[in-house]
């Protein structure tokens, strides 16, 4: 590794989500290739947790002003040079604003911003004085991402500064893990399936909608919605209102996306922007047919009437046509789930995804 001095990983957040495994992921495999990792941290958060004792973690409490707090920003200088860091990965905007001050003070030479998010950067003073000033790199999760960096100011950050790696995906591990499926599919029967948080960025409510359509041109369909959170009451409501009781499911939230994902013939995900969609690649790993919106990162993971079909968003008439036409056509629908299985293999494999981590974290 050409990396002589210390990777720093900053990321405060208390839960475990998207961020929060892909800094663990990473801090693991710069570890593994012997670089000297430091990983900063909250206190007893569910990142600090998972970290092996071979990784040194350091703690500190974040809020949205600690970037005015002088005493905070000296100590995170001073960890900064006590650990010689030449690198620190950022993930969240509280933490840019005061990882990025110290890091700067402390004259390490990479300041990256590592961007999983596919909503649009707004365009004020603080984050044009941060891009311009304070960060050398902007790490994004897939092209969609880096697009919404720029969306409302194309001169905030070079382009060319913006590196697009892909999360990474365990596909063996994926392949090769046990199910147990919540269902058992009747005869001509279509099974459908969506997972996701029940937020209105997951936009459930237009899946409900698809299946009144569907029930009113007489398809006979089950479908499972896995996830959970603060909109389930309200779309319960709602599959009363539509008179679809009996064929929508809401399961709960299922650690084991596998467990729904085998029983369904076509995965939906009808998600208003996505930064990286890794359901998308589960279920195409399961072999399923794709059917979701024209919108963000998904034609990076779906590829348009090969793996799957995108559509407009929110267009309930296309929508349930490109699943109709799949329950009466088998062998487009095995078609576009095996082309869908080596498309991801051959795209998003942990492997290829990792030494292109190491490439980058190495220069």
């Amino acid at each position: 590794m050409s990396n002589q001095g210390t990777i720093c990983f900053f990321n405060s957040a208390n839960a475990w989500g998207g961020g929060e495994k892909w800094h663990y992921d990473a801090a693991m495999l710069m570890h593994k290739n012997g670089c000297r990792v430091l990983v900063i941290t909250s206190p007893g958060s569910a990142l600090q947790q998972r970290l092996p004792k071979g990784i040194e973690c350091s703690e500190m409490e974040v809020g949205n002003l600690s970037y005015l707090n002088f005493s905070k920003i000296k100590k995170l200088k001073n960890i900064f040079l006590q650990h010689s860091v030449n690198i620190v990965v950022i993930n969240l905007s509280e933490d840019l604003k005061l990882a990025g001050i110290a890091a700067k003070r402390a004259k390490v030479e990479r300041i990256i911003y590592r961007r999983g998010s596919a909503i649009p950067l707004k365009n004020h003073f603080i984050n044009r004085y941060y891009f311009k000033n304070i960060l050398t790199n902007v790490l994004a999760n897939s092209e969609a991402t880096k697009q919404t960096v720029l969306q409302n100011n194309p001169n905030l950050f070079p382009s060319e500064k913006i590196k697009v790696i892909y999360n990474p995906i365990d596909t063996k591990e994926f392949i090769e893990r046990n199910s147990s499926p919540v269902y058992e599919k009747e005869k001509d029967e279509l099974v459908l399936a969506n997972i996701g948080r029940l937020v209105k960025q997951k936009n459930q409510k237009f899946l409900i909608d698809i299946a009144g359509k569907l029930k009113e041109k007489n398809v006979p369909f089950r479908l499972y919605i896995t996830g959970d959170g603060r909109l389930e009451e309200e779309l319960k409501n709602y599959v009363q209102e539509k008179n679809v009781s009996q064929e929508v499911i809401f399961t709960g939230f299922l650690k084991n996306v596998k467990d729904v994902l085998m029983c369904c013939d076509i995965f939906l995900l009808s998600s208003l922007w996505e930064g990286f969609g890794y359901v998308l690649a589960e279920a195409s790993l399961c072999k399923k047919a794709i059917v979701a919106f024209n919108t963000s990162s998904n034609p990076e993971l779906v590829v348009n009437n090969e793996t799957g079909f995108l559509t407009e968003v929110n267009n309930v008439e296309e929508f349930s046509d490109k699943i109709i036409e799949l329950y009466n056509n088998q062998t487009l629908l095995k078609s576009l789930g095996d082309k869908g299985f080596e498309y991801i293999l051959e795209n998003f494999s942990v492997e290829k995804i990792e030494q292109q981590l190491l490439n980058y974290l190495s220069e």
